[in-house]
């Protein structure tokens, strides 16, 4: 029986870019100041983020940072890292948190600063962009796949404002997941005791005016400690 030859169409043409191996994305040069991701041996450049896109990342990194280090946890918070996720797939999500050693290993290690697959974070967060799949499905199924234990979309947009944390339980396989909308705390399973609203994640302050306002209250303590001191009174010993 014959079959009938449909013309191709704009959107089934192959796809000519090159491939590449995850070695080749390592240290492939292309045009500056663009970051790639890769997909499945694919290139991906990485849109400009917006001002808001900025500034919950530095928020969140700022909060994670501080929460990481009064607990004296052996973790660390970075922006602008590399995660493998597949054989040639790796992902720059917007935050992570991994532990100190394997940060110290990244360090030391010459070229991209990527994550390897048995180098895995313990929380990824991604600010959902305008190509919403790619964060709530394609990079979801990656970072389940990849094992990653807590994965937060954080989604600005005015007709979907929420952050939706996914985690994978203790000997499960498959993401769990809970959507938290303004007015709401996140509740993390890897950090049970992080205070943290969807307000301050998605309509964050200025990083700035937080280390302001921390500096002012350290110099106010400062002030009475030297008071109390004139009195005669060991603050220490208060």
């Amino acid at each position: 029986m014959s079959q009938s030859v449909l013309p191709v169409s704009e959107n089934d043409r192959v796809d000519a870019s090159p491939t590449l191996t995850f070695e080749e994305y390592l240290v492939y040069e292309g045009e500056p100041d663009v970051l790639y991701e890769l997909h499945r041996g694919k290139l991906i450049p990485m849109a400009a983020a917006t001002a808001l896109h900025a500034s919950i990342c530095e928020f969140l990194v700022y909060i994670l940072q501080r929460y990481l280090a009064e607990r004296n946890l052996d973790l660390v918070a970075k922006t602008n890292v590399g995660v493998r996720t597949e054989e040639n797939s790796s992902r720059i999500p917007d935050v992570i948190v991994c532990t100190q050693s394997l940060w110290e290993q990244l360090l030391a290690r010459p070229g991209a600063g990527v994550f390897d697959l048995d180098e895995t974070p313990v929380l990824i967060v991604e600010v959902v962009s305008q190509n919403e799949r790619q964060d709530y499905v394609t990079k979801r199924a990656e970072y389940e796949n990849a094992g990653v234990p807590e994965y937060w979309m954080a989604d600005p947009k005015p007709n979907r404002t929420r952050v939706r944390v996914v985690t994978l339980p203790e000997n499960e396989t498959a993401y769990e997941q809970a959507n938290f909308v303004p007015g709401q705390n996140i509740v993390s399973l890897q950090f049970p005791d992080l205070v943290l609203s969807v307000d301050q994640i998605l309509s964050p302050p200025l990083v700035e005016d937080l280390i302001r306002q921390e500096q002012s209250r350290l110099q106010q303590a400062d002030r009475l400690a030297a008071r109390l001191r004139e009195m005669g009174i060991d603050p220490d010993a208060i």
